[in-house]
């Protein structure tokens, strides 16, 4: 075993990763990570001190690399409307993207997920939250009725989940996905459009 390797919780992931689409969830170990790494299953555990840890550590690092173009698009400037279409339309085009070109690995990650708990509901709060931050925009820039922000972004965070959330996956291959979509997206965003004084 080759200890003088730099071990970083970083390159452990990226190897779990690995170890996890070549022999799946419930054959995966941390013995095999190590293996991978060539070191102790010993020096995992300093990083990761249990395997629930270390698939916790996977399942947020997963939903970090979904969550980082969003929060982008979230942060940006130019009008609302057109960013909160872009955000709507990017996370639903993020989740189909993974669902059909590594579905195998989507059903890894959804496993972890649904034992992560407290991640989960922690990323699932950061999006509603720039949602909100769009819609405060909006209602800064004259160009949407909002009363209350906060209660507004869960409530298109939860219209649009047919779309978004993994329960649904199998509905994703519609071919009419496209126009639903669409069509759902104009009602929302019409339904927050300021009113125009008389």
């Amino acid at each position: 075993m080759n200890e003088v390797v730099t071990l970083t919780p970083e390159r452990i992931l990226e190897v779990t990763e690995d170890v996890l689409r070549r022999y799946g969830l419930a054959k995966a170990t941390v013995v095999d990570v190590a293996r991978a790494l060539d070191v102790s299953h010993g020096s995992v555990y300093r990083h990761f001190p249990s395997k629930a840890s270390l698939r916790e550590a996977v399942a947020k690092r997963w939903l970090d690399r979904t969550n980082a173009p969003l929060q982008k698009i979230a942060e940006s400037s130019g009008p609302a409307p057109d960013r909160l279409e872009n955000w709507l339309r990017t996370m639903i085009a993020i989740k189909c993207k993974k669902v059909t070109e590594d579905p195998e690995m989507f059903a890894t990650y959804l496993t972890l997920a649904r034992e992560a708990c407290k991640v989960v509901r922690a990323y699932k709060d950061s999006l509603v939250d720039q949602i909100a931050h769009i819609l405060s925009d909006g209602v800064e820039q004259g160009l949407f009725e909002v009363a209350d922000v906060k209660t507004s972004a869960r409530a298109l965070f939860d219209a649009t989940s047919r779309y978004h959330h993994p329960a649904h996956a199998d509905e994703w291959t519609d071919p009419e996905l496209t126009a639903k979509i669409d069509t759902l997206l104009t009602l929302l965003l019409r339904g927050l459009e300021a009113r125009k004084k008389p």
